[in-house]
This record gives C-alpha cells, sequence and structure tokens, in this order.
C-alpha cells in the first residue's frame, strides 16, 4: 500500500513538472508573437507616416499636378497685365522662373485679398504672391519666405493740396479708400482714420482720382510705378509715410514649399537674376539681400 502511496506521489510531481514546462513554453511562444506583431505594427506605423509625409509635400503635390497656381491681384510693379493681356510684374516674373525650375506650368489667379488665407487653405491657389507684407497675420497664419523686398504705405493725395498733408496730424479730416486685408487698412485702422475697404489698391487710386476720396493709403513700390509725371495717374502724389515692412511669399502652412522659395530667392540673387528683373520694373533699390 505505502509502494502505490509513493508511486502516485511521484507519478504527481511529474505530471506537475511537465505542465509547468509546458506552460513555459506556450507563454514564451505568446510573447515571441506578441512581440513580432508589435514591430510590424510598428514597421507599418513608420510606413504610413512616410507616405503621409510625402503626400504632404508641396513641392510634390505642385509637380505631380504640373501647375503652380498663384494668388495675386492687379498690383504694379509687382503682378499687373500688359497689353496682351499677360500678367507681368517683378514679382509674376520671379514666379514664372520659379515654375519654369520646378517644370509646371504657371497659373495666375486673381483673388479676393481679404480671403487669401482661405484660399490658400483651399488649395484653389498654392502661393500668395503679390508684394505681401509680412505682418504677424500672416506669419501665424502661413508658412512664409524669408523677406525678398523692403516696402512702406504711404498717403496718396491730389498734388495740387499735398502741401495740406505732410504729417500724420493733418491726415484726421480726409476720407480714405483702402485695400481690404491690407497693410494699408491696418495703418488706417491704427491711426483711427475715416476709410472706405476696396478690392484692390488700384481702386483705391481711381476713388482719389475720381474725387471720391480724398486720398488713399498704398504700398510705397506701387506709387512709385503708377503715380506722378509720367504714370498712369499724373495728378496724384504720395506724402506722408505712414510704416515700413518687408515682402513675403505666403505658403501653406507647414509647407515645404516656403523652403525650396528661399533656395530660389538665394539662388537668383547670387546670379544677379534677381536684380535684373527688379531693374525691369523699377524697384532694385527694395531688394532684400538673400
Amino acid at each position: 500500500m505505502k509502494k502505490k502511496i509513493i508511486a502516485s506521489i511521484l507519478l504527481g510531481t511529474m505530471m506537475m513538472q511537465l505542465v509547468a514546462c509546458g506552460s513555459s513554453d506556450t507563454t514564451e511562444t505568446a510573447d515571441t508573437v506578441a512581440t513580432e506583431e508589435s514591430e510590424e505594427s510598428a514597421t507599418v506605423e513608420v510606413a504610413e507616416e512616410t507616405d503621409a509625409d510625402a503626400a504632404e509635400s508641396d513641392v510634390a503635390y505642385i509637380q505631380e499636378k504640373g501647375t503652380l497656381i498663384v494668388g495675386i491681384t492687379d498690383f504694379a510693379p509687382m503682378d499687373y497685365k500688359d497689353d496682351n493681356g499677360e500678367w507681368i510684374g517683378f514679382d509674376a516674373d520671379v514666379a514664372k522662373k520659379v515654375a519654369e525650375d520646378l517644370g509646371v506650368e504657371i497659373q495666375f489667379v486673381e483673388i479676393d485679398w481679404d480671403n487669401k488665407i482661405l484660399e490658400l487653405e483651399n488649395k484653389s491657389i498654392d502661393v500668395v504672391w503679390n508684394g505681401m507684407t509680412l505682418t504677424d497675420e500672416v506669419t501665424n497664419a502661413m508658412e512664409c519666405t524669408n523677406a525678398y523686398c523692403n516696402n512702406a504705405q504711404v498717403v496718396v493725395v491730389a498734388s495740387d493740396v499735398a502741401d495740406q498733408y505732410q504729417d500724420e496730424a493733418s491726415l484726421a479730416e480726409l476720407a480714405f479708400a483702402v485695400e481690404a486685408g491690407s497693410a494699408g487698412e491696418a495703418a488706417a485702422q491704427e491711426l483711427g482714420l475715416d476709410y472706405t475697404s476696396l478690392s484692390s489698391q488700384s481702386d483705391t487710386l481711381m476713388e482719389v482720382s475720381a474725387g471720391t476720396s480724398n486720398a488713399c493709403i498704398i504700398d510705397l513700390l506701387m506709387a512709385g510705378a503708377m503715380i506722378g509725371e509720367g504714370t498712369s495717374y499724373p495728378e496724384l502724389t504720395h506724402t506722408v509715410e505712414l510704416t515700413t515692412e518687408e515682402y513675403g511669399v505666403g505658403c501653406r502652412k507647414g509647407s515645404d514649399l516656403a523652403a525650396y522659395l528661399n533656395d530660389e530667392f538665394k539662388s537668383m540673387y547670387d546670379d544677379g537674376s534677381l536684380q535684373t528683373i527688379a531693374e525691369t520694373y523699377g524697384v532694385q533699390d527694395a531688394i532684400v539681400a538673400q
């Protein structure tokens, strides 16, 4: 009887060891499978992130669709139409060179300047490239290039009354026209001036020329090209310089296109082509070294 009991105990002990051993093997196998699955999952996630990064490349997106769509307004000497209806100007010509380097066609689209950020985000355009002042609003909402031009906001009035409006204090009695969403509008707001917002800077000049508004606030570079003797508005002149500022190009937030454009500006500055284009439109003194 004792022999049977001892044999039973020994058999039970052996069975427990076998079960324990089998459990360990099973656990190790499960751990191995889980590790392999985890590594495969991580690999898939990395691949998906890489694909997402590639998909988010604006440079690749533009090259794939074959067109660089540039958002502009009629704004000489930066973007305006020649006698044949073709868009020319300092910004327009530089943009054409960039499109050529990208290997794509270029398309200029006139936009409501007040909606430029929305147009960009909706991919109606790829860049805002139109003598755009690098304000806090712009740099917070867009991926912007380095500055490539200096500028200022100036008051434009009829030449025969210009001597009456030579400082900020004298402007309080005037009715102004400004472009909606522009640095000129911001200057008018800051000074508490009476103003009406219009769709473009060229419209504000027409208002002053027609006598509908007493004055307007526009970019100094535009004033140099559009008012005074030998221009479209010989009877107008600019007086008070309200602000100084810089121009940049706006891309979608996080876009790699801004860095690409910075490289293009640097290359064109170094080889002299940026200066050559600037001289064509009389803005060579405003060019910022790259």
